[in-house]
């Protein structure tokens, strides 16, 4: 058999690959064969962490509903069985759900793995894994692809075996033991929002009279709205793409995503209701909607998980990824009086960032990214879409006891006039060494620019504010003063990918047509560069 390169499947602190067929020139690389020796790889790492044989490990198994996702578990299950791991099989589940397995009692399992790719297309499929102490690193997610890929590694489990299933199977021939987890999951939640809301009068239905709208994209978070909103009075008859579909056929389930945002807004707005939800794939990530229609995601999720936390917590520190706005720190440090920490992109890093600050002394209780991953420190920095729909399900139900709407939490918010984000190709194989050529000497021109600022303290890429007076421009249908000049004001961070070949580049602009001019300014600075591909900014341009 031919050696692979596992690091290929390495993104981040995931795994992720094409799992079957659906796109041309995609070939897969994740089935279950691959499944088999991650699995191998997984528990020779456990094994090493927990100073545990491999008999004595419990390890849980869930998924998202892509279509692969059943051939991936039996790979797994096939990797641990000849080593009488025990495990669990908790079938559909989310994300954080799995993490809280190695934490509920009746579970209290030494890691899990969650099957899934997020948002990707339904051909990619991946895996996430958990020890009790969280969500892995990158660290090690390196560590247990190198394991799978070493057959000498691999063979310091040899002494454990007591069955060996040909690893060319495709279907499973150990099965795991059922397990309860969603069940379990979902009634932790159903207490949080009773304890949460803690109507005298209403305790055990805190949200009767309410109508809240789930959208769970056809993923995995369809749980929501039937296993706790309804159970405890809301009426969900508004919720759509609740049924879990791995061919994702009516959306992206990505609350960044534009139409399906735009959906959950039209099904909010049409159906009347008091706040909707909105999950990707596998719940660790969510967005809202409010009374009136309007988005709650981006800066909007940020300032909502951060108003829920000060009303505990006075003072904290918040740490977001880079991409946020200058209206966002305005609204955390002025109105709720907290520390705004804007970090890197990844939602790893502001979590690893958040629990740095904490073992350092400072108060840090929420670190969270404009995508949509919220961890809190109180739910043990788990990045939990639905924890973070809980807080906000909460607060709209104290809201509407009292008559008031869940849009009064953020009426102070400000909002830029214009915010895009444009994606710059680089070419070549040393793509890194160019990204970092164009930052720093984008950081340079921009140093010595009247009418420009390096953003500092910055931690990724070159951050440039722009305060400056601009000369008016005449158009055929209207007439302009000569004398007169128009401000220009925004930003725009310029950073490398976290994973891919490309330059994002996100402006924000506080009037109409700021982001043109911004994009003027630095299309005459990047287009010296013949490394970049500079064709979706001139088409901003054109």
């Amino acid at each position: 058999m031919e050696k692979r390169d596992y690091s290929k499947l390495q993104n981040g602190s995931d795994i992720r690959g094409v799992a079957t067929e659906g796109f041309p020139g995609e070939i897969p690389n994740l089935t279950s064969t691959e499944a088999i020796r991650i699995a191998k790889g997984f528990l020779l790492w456990l094994c090493e962490k927990t100073n545990k044989i491999p008999s004595d490990l419990k390890i849980s198994i869930g998924r998202d509903p892509r279509i692969t996702g059943m051939e991936l578990k039996y790979g797994l299950l096939n990797g641990f069985g000849p080593y009488d791991v025990e495990v669990l099989d908790c079938g559909l589940a989310s994300t954080p759900a799995m993490f809280m397995s190695t934490l509920f009692p009746g579970f209290k399992c030494d890691g899990a793995i969650m099957i899934t790719a997020s948002h990707l297309p339904f051909n990619r499929n991946g895996f996430k894994f958990f020890d009790k102490e969280g969500g892995l690193d990158k660290k090690d997610i390196s560590a247990i692809l190198r394991n799978a890929e070493s057959d000498e590694r691999l063979a310091k489990l040899t002494p454990f075996l007591s069955n060996k299933p040909p690893e060319t199977s495709r279907m499973t021939q150990y099965p795991g033991k059922p397990a309860p987890l969603m069940d379990a999951y979902c009634d932790h939640l159903i207490n949080l929002i009773r304890r949460g809301v803690n109507h005298s009068l209403t305790f055990d239905k805190p949200l009767t009279g309410m109508k809240i709208v789930v959208d769970a994209g056809n993923g995995s978070g369809g749980f929501y709205a039937t296993k706790v909103l309804e159970p405890l009075g809301a009426d969900i008859s508004g919720s759509q793409f609740l049924k879990p579909d791995g061919r994702f056929p009516n959306h992206a389930p990505n609350p960044e995503d534009k139409a399906a945002i735009a959906s959950i807004c039209d099904a909010v707005k049409n159906t009347g209701a008091d706040l909707g939800i909105i999950f990707d794939t596998d719940v660790d990530r969510s967005a809202a909607v409010d009374n009136n229609g309007k988005e709650i995601a981006r800066n909007g999720i940020v300032a909502m998980a951060a108003s829920l936390v000060a009303e505990r917590f006075p003072g904290t520190t918040i740490v977001t990824d880079s991409i946020t706005s200058t209206e966002l720190t305005d609204f955390l440090e002025n109105t709720l009086e907290l520390k705004h920490l804007r970090f890197k992109r990844g939602y790893k890093n502001v979590i690893n960032k958040a629990i740095e600050l904490n073992a350092a002394g400072e108060d840090c209780q929420l670190a969270i990214e404009t995508s949509g991953h919220a961890a809190m420190k109180e739910n043990h920095f788990l990045d939990d879409g639905a924890y973070l729909a809980t807080k906000i399900v909460i607060k709209a139900a104290k809201l509407f006891a009292i008559g008031k709407t869940i849009d009064t939490v953020l009426e102070d918010l400000k909002e830029p006039a214009e915010a895009e984000e444009v994606r710059i190709p680089i070419k070549g194989e040393a793509f890194a060494e160019i990204g970092d050529k164009v930052i720093a000497e984008l950081s340079q021109w921009a140093k010595n620019y009247p009418g420009m600022e390096l953003v500092q303290p910055n931690y990724e890429g070159v951050r440039i504010a722009f305060d400056m007076e601009l000369p008016p421009q005449r158009s055929a249908s209207q007439d302009a003063d000569e004398n007169a000049a128009t401000r220009l004001t925004g930003w725009c961070l310029l950073r490398k990918s976290l994973h891919d070949p490309l330059l994002p580049l996100n402006v924000e602009a506080s009037a109409k047509g700021g982001c043109r001019k911004i994009y003027e300014f630095l299309y005459g600075f990047l287009s010296q560069y013949q490394e970049l591909d500079i064709a979706p900014l001139k088409e901003k341009l054109v």
